[in-house]
């Protein structure tokens, strides 16, 4: 039985520019702000990378952002919808985004119960000194080996009961709407996030050694800047960290009032964002080098990222140091509120694109999307195989799923369907920060030539070494078969016929968008191919 469709009512909308300005914040700082930047920045040259890192934020992170902002407040639907009203043949971009986003999605939350659980172990130091590394691996996740018996199905108890309660709290906040709950709650979580980590870098700063962490951290190494490998890995991460091409910006911006201003929110974001980033690199370094002077090494010997910097350096850090739990609790906690706001922010993007083409209440469609995607990371992350599963996914869904797309939509809406100048007068109309040529040019011509030349270089690596020495067969299941099945599914998604209870049918508010814009009426919702999705009939 299929969830009743729910009357025609008035898109929903984010309460003030403001609050939209913080969920948009909230979606970008993310877990890989905190545990990737600074281990990024300091690979790529120290000091220096800032010099690439500032280029790619400008000429590539707030273009697309732009670019992002344009096509979800102008055509005013999730990534699906706003896509088909761009171009009916450009719907399949949509729900690529979307299905990118369900991966993200069942992943993400276990990253956040094992920062929630962390966060407890915080306060009572449960690894021991000395055996963070043990506890994470042993004791906490019960490691196993794909290699050895496939995937598993064995439970680990510290692991699912929290991922169940982070799947409560989201669901919660996504049934609550985008304003009672996703623009609620991040007026809540950004600004405790904000101190929480202010308060955590202030503490790092005091630490012994944090001077050496900093210098590591800062020092230049300009020799980096003629490496091409540096500027590569600059571009990679802004694409990455400012949550751009895949749908998340798209569906955002479509709850935003007509007359916002969209280029300075953007402004506003992307230099928010940044500096979180920045802030984050020295929080994180300065507790390095603390790290590096109780074991009597080199910063170099201590640096690391991902997985290993959160669960395995800083537990260390705690243990070593005074008022240790303190820097704990911060830390985790950090990453907690961290992860909600950008999980709520990925799950949104499926609701969204879901309630346009179905037309079902806000409920209704939380609901059906959210229990199987709770269901499928209980089965898949709350086993002893989940960090193998984790890893593969991640790195397959980032380099071919959310670069992949980003390629072929500047590609398709540039190049193929000529709609940056429509986009472009749609942003200076409204905007307190005019754009040009320049901006359809970086659009246009770099964002393609840096995104094709990143997916080159991922796709030559993964062919010519097995990924993390996992089992060819795993690779194809969870990495090459997952992609596969963005871009068929992407596809077939996009022939499904639309209710006719769909805000493509159905929305007010677009129509009277277009008539005080004065636009024609949108061509795409007279060729729909629609379906009557009400029980029973």
């Amino acid at each position: 039985m299929t969830p009743p469709a729910a009357p025609s009512t008035r898109r929903e909308a984010f309460g003030s520019r403001n609050v939209f300005i913080l969920s948009a914040i909230g979606s970008a700082v993310g877990l890989g702000n905190i545990w990737r930047f600074p281990y990024v920045a300091y690979e790529g040259g120290g000091g220096a990378f800032l010099i690439p890192y500032l280029c790619a934020l400008l000429t590539a992170g707030v273009p697309l952002l732009f670019f992002d902002y344009a096509i979800g407040h102008r055509y005013r639907g999730s990534a699906p919808l706003a896509f088909r009203r761009l171009h009916r043949a450009a719907e399949p971009l949509g729900w690529w985004q979307v299905l990118i986003c369900v991966v993200i999605s069942v992943y993400y939350a276990v990253i956040i119960a094992w920062s929630a659980m962390y966060t407890w172990f915080s306060a009572q130091l449960t690894w021991g000194k000395g055996n963070e590394n043990d506890f994470f691996f042993v004791d906490f996740l019960q490691m196993g080996d794909v290699a050895d018996g496939g995937v598993s199905t064995d439970f680990v108890p510290q692991v699912g009961m929290p991922l169940i309660a982070v799947w409560l709290v989201v669901i919660v906040i996504m049934c609550l709407g985008v304003k009672r709950g996703i623009g609620a709650a991040n007026m809540v979580l950004m600004p405790l996030l904000t101190v929480m980590f202010v308060v955590l870098v202030v503490q790092s700063l005091f630490l012994p050694g944090a001077l050496d962490g900093l210098n590591a951290f800062f020092t230049p190494n300009w020799q980096a800047l003629a490496d091409p490998a540096v500027w590569a890995s600059a571009y990679g991460h802004i694409f990455f960290s400012l949550s751009v091409a895949f749908g998340i910006m798209v569906t955002y911006s479509s709850y935003l009032k007509r007359k916002t201003d969209l280029t300075g929110s953007g402004l506003v974001v992307a230099f928010a964002n940044s500096s979180f980033e920045i802030l984050a690199g020295i929080g994180v370094f300065a507790a390095l080098g603390f790290m590096a002077a109780a074991q009597g090494t080199e910063v170099a010997g201590v640096a690391t990222s991902g997985i290993g910097l959160a669960f395995i350096a800083f537990p260390t850090i705690v243990s070593n140091a005074a008022g240790g739990s303190i820097i704990g609790v911060l830390f985790f906690g950090a990453l907690v509120f961290a992860g909600v706001t950008s999980l709520i922010s990925i799950l949104e993007v499926i609701v969204a694109a879901l309630q346009d083409k179905l037309g079902w209440s806000r409920i209704a469609t939380t609901l059906v999307v959210s229990i199987p995607l709770a269901i499928i990371s209980m089965a898949l992350f709350s086993t002893t195989t989940a960090l193998a599963v984790l890893d593969t996914a991640d790195a397959f869904v980032n380099a071919f799923g959310i670069m992949a797309v980003a390629f072929v939509a500047v590609i398709v809406v540039a190049w193929v369907l000529h709609k940056l100048p429509t986009l472009q007068a749609h942003l200076n109309q409204r905007s307190s920060f005019k754009i040009g040529t320049i901006w359809k040019l970086l659009v246009g011509v770099l964002a393609p030539i840096v995104l094709g030349y990143l997916l080159f270089s991922e796709l030559r690596s993964k062919i010519t070494e097995p990924y993390g020495g996992y089992p060819e067969w795993f690779i194809w299941v969870f990495g090459w078969g997952m992609v596969i099945v963005l871009i068929v599914g992407g596809v077939l998604l996009s022939l499904l016929p639309w209710s006719t209870k769909s805000r493509a049918k159905q929305d007010p508010d677009y129509d009277e968008f277009l008539e005080t814009e004065g636009h024609e009426p949108d061509p795409e919702t007279g060729a729909l191919r629609t379906i009557d999705t009400e029980a029973g009939r």
